[in-house]
Order: C-alpha cells, then sequence, then structure tokens
C-alpha cells in the first residue's frame, strides 16, 4: 500500500475511465458526501466476488444515505476476514456523517430555533432544493 493512503489523510483525487467511457474524479463522484472506496483484485476472485455481493446489497442504503475524501478507516482485507463487514461500513458511515453534518443532531436548541426561523441553509441540501442536488449528480 502507497505511504502516503493513511487514516486522516486525504485521499489522492484519482481520475479513471466509467463504464461509458468518461473520465471521472473520485472527488467529482464524492461531491460534498462521504464515500466507501474498495480496491479490489477483480471478478475472477472468489473473496471479491463475495464481498461485492454484500457492497451490493448496502449500495440502497448507502443511495438514500447521500453517500457518494479524507480517510476514516483503513481494513487490509488480504484475508477474507480482514475486510469489513457491512456492519462495520455502516457503523463507519455514521461516525463520519456525525463529523461533517452540521444537522447530524437535529434536537438541539440551535437546530430547532434555526428550523422554527425557516433557516433552511442550516440543513441538507444546505441552501439547495432538492431538484438543484439531484441535477449535480450525473
Amino acid at each position: 500500500m502507497r505511504s502516503d493512503i493513511v487514516s486522516g489523510a486525504i485521499f489522492p483525487d484519482y481520475e479513471l475511465s466509467d463504464h461509458t467511457a468518461k473520465h471521472r474524479r473520485l472527488s467529482g463522484l464524492q461531491g460534498q458526501h462521504p464515500m466507501v472506496l474498495v480496491l479490489s483484485r477483480g471478478g475472477y476472485c472468489p473473496k471479491d466476488r463475495r464481498q461485492h455481493e454484500g457492497l451490493a446489497e448496502l449500495h440502497r442504503e448507502l443511495e438514500v444515505g447521500y453517500c457518494r475524501l479524507v480517510i476514516y478507516k483503513i481494513y487490509n482485507g488480504y484475508w477474507f476476514f480482514g475486510r469489513p463487514t457491512l456492519e462495520d461500513l455502516r457503523q463507519d458511515l455514521r461516525a463520519v456523517t456525525k463529523k461533517c453534518r452540521p444537522d447530524w443532531d437535529i434536537t438541539t436548541p440551535e437546530l430547532k430555533a434555526a428550523w422554527e426561523q425557516g433557516r433552511k441553509e442550516l440543513f441538507y441540501p444546505y441552501g439547495k432544493t432538492y431538484a438543484q442536488t439531484i441535477g449535480e449528480q450525473d
């Protein structure tokens, strides 16, 4: 593994082609949302296939959680059981989202008051309409 890929660091902003041959940067895919990034050997590996099946199951939850590059945690999945479980990933995403979303706990007196005052820019999508937010996603 590269020496600069460590917990707390900013992940390198790789650019690769997607399935339509369009070049995309990780930062563009991520936007302002937490991201789960899995590097694997490929579909020929039975361990990777099993992990990908689990990630496909988790995808529907990630999608509604607005997940799409600060490194929070690194798992060394050389051995299958060294890889994160779906629950590990859920808990990691909970911790990351709690840190990066100012409106994580909407029950605080400050956020309750802001909501009642109509200060919606303090709540996701932070001053944008949902249509604008969806329109930004490619």
